[in-house]
């Protein structure tokens, strides 16, 4: 099965910015773990996850004062829509992360997440929809 199948195409997109909060906040209102970071300025894209910004909390700083770019991760492994999910899968624990962008042309198409790998593996092994 190809990525392109099991990723989500409704992307949290935010800029460099935002505060922690700010980012947090947009997170869990869409309810996901992973907002893309569009910086213009910027060779790319960048991710914030739920997990950047824990540990920026648990470090000691503020939310409110912290911008996201200083706290994203620009060095991405990204995804090609043409990868199969055993692919993104084999990225995922080499580089020892939860969420792959999925960019074609420079362009972004989704986000993959190891909780969008178990919905399409539970499916798969089943044959009942996970809710």
């Amino acid at each position: 099965m190809l990525i392109t199948q099991a990723m989500t195409t409704n992307i949290l997109s935010i800029g460099p910015a935002h505060t922690l909060r700010q980012a947090a906040a947009l997170m869990s209102a869409r309810r996901v773990g992973a907002a893309v970071v569009a910086d213009p300025d910027a060779h790319g894209h960048g991710i914030i996850t739920e997990r950047d910004v824990m540990t920026a909390v648990g470090a000691g700083l503020d939310p409110d004062a912290e911008a996201v770019a200083a706290h994203l991760t620009r060095e991405l492994v990204f995804a090609n829509p043409q990868w199969t999910i055993d692919d993104a899968v084999d990225a995922m624990v080499r580089g020892g992360f939860r969420h792959l962008i999925v960019l074609s042309n420079g362009e972004v198409h989704g986000i993959l997440s190891v909780r969008d790998v178990l919905r399409v593996w539970t499916k798969t092994s089943t044959g009942v929809a996970a809710g």
